[in-house]
């Protein structure tokens, strides 16, 4: 009799640092601001977030070891593209997704008015149902990093199903 669950979950955790500019990329989704993150790819912190939670909890490479930063075909890649590749070695591996809870940290913009077209992004990009996918919005209320606006951070907290 096996004792070995067959549901995994994995944490994922990105930030970036914000930079003069906009539009913002949150999830896939461009929201106006007058700032956007900076990264080797698109630098989508939410989008890196997943990608980690799902690769982890499949025990699968982290997302620097499948992309690194030092290979140019990286530079500017779109993190929807990283993500889809991502879950299909998930996939690979024997799993589907159960569901996806995110939190993404940033003072400004407002993200809540944004949240449904984001839920609705990563379930696109995933193929998975929109009731798969939340996610929260926090400032931190002037306080650290992100409450000074130098950063956006994301965490993803993603369960998996091994297929029978």
């Amino acid at each position: 009799m096996s004792t070995i669950s067959n549901l995994r979950i994995g944490l994922g955790e990105d930030s970036h640092r914000l930079t003069a500019g906009g539009p913002l990329r949150i999830g896939g989704v461009d929201i106006p601001h007058d700032c956007h993150t900076q990264g080797h790819s698109d630098a989508d912190v939410l989008l890196h977030a997943v990608t980690d939670a799902l690769l982890g909890a499949a025990g699968l490479p982290d997302i620097g070891e499948l992309f690194p930063n030092t290979r140019q075909e990286n530079q500017d890649r779109d993190s929807a593209e990283m993500l889809q590749f991502a879950y299909e070695k998930v996939k690979e591996a024997g799993y589907k997704s159960i569901n996806l809870d995110c939190v993404v940290a940033a003072e400004s913009p407002p993200l809540s008015p944004h949240k449904g077209a984001i839920c609705s992004r990563l379930a696109e990009i995933l193929a998975i149902d929109i009731t798969q996918v939340n996610i929260k919005a926090k400032t931190a209320e002037g306080i650290g990093p992100v409450g000074q606006r130098q950063i956006i951070q994301a965490r993803c907290v993603a369960l998996l199903e091994k297929h029978s």
